[in-house]
């Protein structure tokens, strides 16, 4: 169970994207059928917004702010002012996260590009670890390495499913 939990809080950017699947999943289920393509995709949209952004950033603040010596040593590097400096970077992404939940397109927009573009320069910070200094530690080249490329591309994709569907009338 100590395993299972570990894995869970420590790969807290893949709990967060089934979380929010799930969430998404049972709002789903509670609406009536059948079901519009507009509407499955708002509330996957919705979900991912709230867990993958909001929720996961605001942990990742609390975990750089306040536990910035576990952080470090999870990354594999050494603790640094840096530490504090991602953790309030992430509080802002979290909070645009929170808004965009059930904001507007333009909300939406900002919720992923900012942490997109924030992640997507985190994945290429740890390939070059994985290069350089070969630092494969769990937090550097294991699932979130991964998530720091999944989670902007599941989002560029509800974004652009989200405005092709407006576009269409879809509702």
């Amino acid at each position: 169970m100590g395993a299972l939990i570990r894995f869970v809080l420590g790969n807290f950017t893949l709990t967060f994207l089934v979380l929010g699947l799930l969430a998404a999943a049972l709002s789903l289920a509670r609406k009536p059928r059948p079901l519009a393509m507009a509407t499955v995709v708002e509330e996957l949209f919705a979900w991912f917004l709230l867990f993958s952004i909001g929720i996961s950033f605001f942990y990742n603040f609390v975990f750089h702010v306040f536990f910035g010596d576990l952080a470090a040593r999870y990354i594999g590097w050494a603790q640094s002012p840096f530490q504090a400096e991602v953790g309030t970077a992430s509080l802002g992404f979290s909070v645009v996260g929170f808004l965009a939940f059930r904001g507007g397109f333009g909300m939406r927009t900002a919720a992923v590009v900012g942490p997109a573009c924030f992640l997507l320069g985190a994945a290429a910070g740890h390939i070059y670890q994985m290069i350089a200094v070969h630092n494969f530690a769990p937090g550097n080249a294991g699932v979130i390495f991964y998530t720091d490329l999944g989670v902007p591309a599941i989002g560029f994709v509800l974004l652009r499913l989200q405005h092709r569907l407006a576009s269409l009338g879809a509702t």
